[in-house]
């Protein structure tokens, strides 16, 4: 692909400064602004790739190419007929209608003026991306699919273009290329067999929360934004029916602005970008033609990093640029080399990354000290696991111990919420997962914590499903403003219950009940929980002297919305049984925490206006599991064995073809109403 800055003919120059500079182990390599992806996917084959870009089209590639370690399978569609999905995409008839948005509005149709494809591949351009819709909404393919055929997409739609190199203006008359047909190429998957991840953050952001060996800089160097000379790229991966204005019908772009294209902001924008970085080497991309001088960027650099270790190398323009004619002779690609105090990050360990660490926040991780560092399957695991002699035919799997370890907590206090057991069961989970089906998902407090590409969310109590959903769509000031708006409004405290009450009637009064009403309600209840009639009238009594909105629970709310907006995660308001579980393979992971047949959590007894569980139940999730267990889909389920001197005979039964892990023989869950030592909490896996 043509891209303003692209470094594949600098491709090699970058690796033998690599090695000039840096002869120790390191093994995660960060592209920090990646553009097209050409850096991270060359350097593929030789690390582990961490790569991002504030552009959603240029995320969608770096899914397709660096996170992918091979071209998928599309189970899904061959199950349907469709063996060829790229051949079915460039060559299957369709007609076009109005909600053709590429066609109606960058290409000739109906007389509009926008020359930026012919009819026929706008059209084309439309049919794909629509249908890509509808498989994966029907499930029919997986997201690295998805990913996958957008890319192959994306990779083409220049080569039909009717531009002079970039999308901030089109052509006035037809190119000979404009005319050709759309067509489909296969994309080249590298497998380095390691863990890469792909990020569409703000660079500045992201290097807050990222730990590695190497990390790659390339910023925009001139006054040129990105997002509006690839603002027609954008759409279509997006394809989001923004509201276009102008001649070249850009999309709005005011939050897509990159600080690094402003003279009076790329300074102090780089000066924190190297202040935060938490990596060991940084090499710098830029040109003597850039916003900031050698002298600024020299300067920044040697500020934060090793004096004695940095290094500047000048790569005449000409050389890897060879077809863009320059008025002078002078012009110079820039290399800067820098050394951080920063240990270098072992094969083994998980870099300290807010997607990666289990959700442990950097901020949490950085007070154990910079040496601290957390591994995952080393021999510095902190999780033993022994296998008993058979006694019985069954397999048994003892948690001895493990280390606390901070995790994102959900602020809503739900009964059987898993909180407290998540240093013995995130332990136990697969090292990689896919899709990670959180079906009981309650309060969230194992979903959110869990390191997967995908994470869905499942759960039949529709008003803690719509509140989660409100995390996840407003934006933090949104939520934390409406919240203190209604705490003003009622004059909420710990002691004025009348001003409970009188919040209480309002909300089950409302025609429309806003999930923030009610999770400022819940604030402000008995034991902070969820509570409703067969009515479905909240009923939760007042939490006199106890329960409302503390600093410190705003401060657990925000970390719960920072974590539930960065990751991809898909919520869902369905009976157990009616989950499509069809899409799922062998890299997945269910999770599975149901209401425990023989406790007495309020869940559990039929009067909340709620289903409730009994033994029919029960079955019907177990003979779930074993049909999971059939396809090769992994599960894991939560649950207890013995309670109070019941046992769940049907579940001990079940379990026995399977590996039983008891967790920790103390553990003493408050919901549960029991006691110390008087409940077998297990997890049950088929893995």
């Amino acid at each position: 692909m043509r891209f303003i800055g692209s470094k594949v003919n600098l491709l090699k120059d970058i690796e033998n400064f690599l090695k000039e500079n840096i002869n120790d182990d390191s093994s995660v390599f960060t592209d920090l602004f990646s553009g097209t992806g050409s850096v991270g996917e060359y350097f593929k084959k030789f690390y582990k790739v961490y790569s991002n870009d504030f552009l959603y089209f240029s995320y969608v590639l770096q899914q397709a190419k660096i996170v992918n370690n091979a071209v998928p399978e599309f189970k899904g569609l061959k199950k349907i007929g469709i063996n060829e999905p790229i051949s079915f995409l460039e060559n299957e008839e369709f007609e076009i209608d109005d909600t053709y948005f590429i066609t109606q509005n960058y290409s000739p149709f109906k007389d509009s003026e926008r020359m930026y494809f012919s009819i026929e591949n706008a059209s084309r351009i439309d049919f794909i991306r629509q249908t890509l819709n509808k498989w994966k909404e029907q499930c029919l393919i997986t997201d690295s699919e998805y990913f996958y055929l957008l890319a192959v997409l994306i990779e083409a739609v220049p080569f039909v273009s009717n531009i002079s190199g970039t999308y901030g203006a089109y052509l006035k008359h037809w190119d000979k290329r404009a005319l050709g047909k759309l067509t489909l190429e296969p994309l080249i998957v590298i497998n380095n067999y390691k863990s890469n991840k792909a990020f569409n953050m703000d660079s500045n952001e992201l290097v807050k929360t990222l730990r590695g060996d190497i990390l790659y800089i390339d910023t925009p160097y001139n006054s040129r934004q990105y997002v509006t000379n690839y603002h027609l790229l954008e759409t279509i991966a997006l394809y989001d029916y923004p509201d276009i204005y102008g001649k070249t019908g850009l999309r709005p772009y005011k939050d897509k602005k990159s600080k690094y294209c402003y003279k009076r902001q790329a300074y102090e924008a780089f000066d924190e970008l190297i202040r935060n970085a938490k990596h060991k080497h940084i090499i710098v991309s830029y040109s003597t033609d850039g916003i900031l001088s050698i002298e600024e960027i020299t300067e920044i650099l040697i500020k934060y990093g090793l004096s004695s270790s940095f290094k500047l190398k000048k790569i005449p323009y000409r050389k890897y640029k060879s077809k863009h004619e320059q008025e002078s002779d002078e012009l110079f690609e820039l290399l800067f080399y820098i050394q951080k105090d920063i240990p270098t990050v072992l094969e083994e360990e998980t870099p300290f990354d807010l997607f990666s660490i289990n959700g442990i926040e950097i901020e949490d991780m950085s007070r154990r000290g910079k040496n601290n560092i957390c591994t995952t399957n080393s021999q510095k695991n902190r999780v033993t696991i022994l296998e008993r002699p058979q006694t019985k035919p069954e397999k048994k799997i003892i948690v001895e111990k493990y280390e606390k370890k901070v995790y994102v907590k959900s602020p809503l206090n739900y009964v059987g919420g898993k909180y407290k057991l998540l240093n013995q069961i995130i332990p136990l989970f697969p090292e990689k997962i896919n899709t990670f089906v959180d079906l009981f998902a309650g309060g969230l407090n194992v979903g959110i914590n869990v390191n997967a590409n995908k994470i869905i969310a499942n759960d039949i109590n529709t008003f803690v499903v719509e509140v989660l959903k409100s995390f996840k769509d407003y934006t933090e000031e949104e939520i934390i403003n409406h919240i203190k708006k209604r705490i003003y409004e009622f004059n909420l405290s710990k002691v004025n219950e009348e001003g409970f009450l009188a919040f209480r009637e309002f909300y089950n009064k409302s025609k429309y009940r806003n999930p923030l009403d009610l999770y400022t309600l819940v604030c402000y209840s008995f034991n902070y929980q969820f509570r409703f009639n067969n009515n479905l009238e909240y009923n939760n009594p007042f939490g006199r002297n106890r329960s409302h909105f503390s600093s410190t629970l705003e401060k657990k709310l925000i970390k719960f919305i920072k974590a539930i907006q960065r990751k991809n995660i898909e919520i869902y308001n369905l009976e157990f049984q009616n989950f499509n579980f069809n899409n799922l393979t062998s890299e997945d992971l269910v999770y599975c925490d149901p209401p425990y047949l023989i406790t007495t959590g309020s869940y559990n007894d039929g009067n909340r206006g709620f289903k409730d569980w009994d033994i029919n139940q029960e079955k019907k999730l177990l003979q779930i599991l074993d049909k999971l267990n059939s396809d090769g889909v992994r599960f894991a389920l939560s649950n207890v064995l013995l309670h109070k001197g019941k046992k769940n005979e049907l579940l001990i039964n079940w379990a026995r073809k399977y590996n039983i892990h008891h967790l920790n023989y103390n553990y003493s869950n408050s919901s549960h109403n029991t006691s110390k030592g008087d409940s077998d909490e297990v997890l049950i896996t088929n893995y």
